[in-house]
């Protein structure tokens, strides 16, 4: 199992790669969409570079729940209601969801993830 340092190192090369930034943008606290400028697409990119750079497989609905943000069940107003943020803490223990939580507009979402979100995840991943 690789530390904690170690993991970071590697999804900092992972996110470089992907998103053309520089390594110093790339710390724990930077935001994905909003500070380092990830697009949808960029995500597909960031999902194989991860998958190749640790030997894991990465299902799609683990790191972008769609389908919690989309469904009618969980979204009223344009807001996620307390079933969707249950969902979304089952399905991504991973990320701090605490900022979301004050203000759930299915906006706001993408720019809750953080690279320590992803590293997090990665060590989950990992068995850690």
């Amino acid at each position: 199992m690789p530390s904690r340092d170690e993991i970071f190192e590697k999804v900092q090369a992972a996110l470089v790669d992907a998103l053309g930034v520089d390594d110093d943008e790339v710390t724990p606290e930077a935001t994905m969409v909003g500070d380092l400028g990830a697009e949808s697409i960029d995500f597909l990119d960031i999902v194989f570079r991860l998958e190749k750079a640790f030997g894991i497989k990465i299902p799609r609905s683990e790191l972008f729940p769609e389908d919690v943000l989309s469904s009618t069940e969980f979204v009223v107003d344009g807001k996620l209601n307390d079933a969707g943020i249950a969902a979304l803490k089952e399905r991504m223990p991973f990320v701090d969801l605490a900022k979301f939580e004050a203000n759930p507009s299915v906006q706001n979402f993408p720019n809750i993830l953080t690279v320590e979100d992803m590293v997090r995840y990665v060590q989950s991943k990992l068995g850690g």
